[in-house]
């Protein structure tokens, strides 16, 4: 296979050919084998392949999760992480049934709640410390150490009640046994925003990090703000999440505008909100491009960055011998208007469209799902 007309983006030293040669065994070649497939880019952009850090995929296993498909290649998306669809009772079923049988790369973080989210938000997985298995929960890891990539804790009212900070502090403990790093949801109290905060170190992930929520945001005073803005210059990672109730666009300009970066710019896709507000990567991280994020720091967001987390080839793609993994994309001019969380508006002029995921000898088509939808 061979990519013609290509401007790569996110490697690191780059290259100015504008031709990338792919062998019969999926690796990049120096030369274009015989007979090759060739895939007029028409100047499109190239970039290690996206990737997801916060999906759920579970499907069957939880009554929120999608397909795989639905969150990979057809959207540009060749890696991605479900987020804590499992706990240690069911992760046989997510490794068994969805890691190993897809083309794209699927890690998972294991959620600290054993039942995972087998019906999500109407039953609880941490009602209280009879929600938690911790030696099973490290067994599992152990076992599967290949694959998981953190733990997962979902610190928010409606799933720990008056549990509060337990929870988040058991994961923590947990992770740091295992040595991981904890992905912490933030969302509405208990607990507080700020306890939660003060848990975590260097490594780990706030998700949901531009949400909007009363008492659940960093943007609810100037000292949340301050406090998310020097915990990200420590090594926390702040991830978006976008979710069906977890992103603002107000909150977003004022952090990105006040020099919040996130380190990854994820969906949270599942049944609640493929079909909207989310739609998939490629919506979701143009409208952090709206927000202010710029070009390069967004393609860093769900390139290089979440990669590098999940352990994958995030700026070296293009070394002769490595295998292809790939997104062909461009940055088009349009003048939509697109919907955050809280249902509030923006029109943006900038869209992220997705041509081709690479995998190995494959090229799959692909396409923004917000645009085939016809609206966003």
């Amino acid at each position: 296979m061979v990519l013609t007309n290509v401007s790569p983006i996110g490697f690191d030293g780059g290259t100015e050919t504008g031709e990338i040669c792919i062998d019969g065994a999926g690796r990049i070649a120096a030369e274009a084998p015989e007979a090759a497939r060739v895939i007029d880019c028409g100047g499109a952009y190239v970039s290690p392949g996206w990737a997801d850090l916060h999906v759920h995929v579970w499907h069957g296993g939880t009554d929120i999760s999608i397909r795989a498909d639905e969150a990979g290649v057809s959207g540009g998306v060749t890696a991605m992480a479900d987020a804590g669809s499992a706990g240690e009772a069911s992760f046989h079923g997510l490794r068994e049934y969805v890691i190993e049988k897809q083309r794209e790369t699927v890690r998972a973080f294991l959620n600290i709640g054993s039942i995972g989210l087998v019906a999500c938000n109407r039953v609880s997985e941490l009602i209280d410390m009879r929600s938690i298995d911790v030696d099973r929960t490290l067994a599992v890891i152990e076992a599967n150490r290949d694959v998981i990539c953190g733990i997962k804790v979902r610190a928010s009212g409606v799933i720990v009640g008056a549990w509060g900070i337990t929870p988040v502090k058991i994961a923590k403990r947990v992770a740091e046994i295992a040595e991981l790093p904890l992905m912490v949801h933030i969302g509405e109290p208990p607990p507080m925003i700020d306890e939660v905060l003060d848990i975590l170190t260097p490594g780990d992930v706030v998700t949901h990090c531009f949400n909007g929520k009363k008492s659940g945001s960093i943007a609810d005073t100037p000292q949340l703000m301050e406090m998310a803005k020097q915990l990200a210059a420590s090594g926390v990672r702040m991830d978006i999440g976008h979710g069906a109730a977890s992103y603002s666009f107000a909150v977003a300009e004022r952090a990105i505008a006040d020099g919040l970066k996130p380190f990854s710019i994820s969906t949270d896709l599942h049944r609640r909100n493929v079909h909207g507000p989310v739609y998939d990567l490629a919506t979701t991280v143009s409208k952090v491009h709206a927000a202010g994020l710029g070009f390069e720091d967004c393609v860093e967001a769900i390139c290089g960055a979440p990669r590098g987390f999940l352990g994958l080839p995030a700026r070296n793609g293009l070394e002769i011998g490595e295998k292809a993994d790939l997104t062909v994309f461009d940055l088009v001019d349009a003048d939509e208007v697109v919907t955050d969380s809280l249902g509030h508006t923006l029109r943006v002029k900038r869209f992220f469209e997705p041509r081709f995921a690479v995998i190995g000898d494959e090229a799959f088509e692909a396409a923004r799902a917000g645009r085939k939808a016809g609206a966003v």
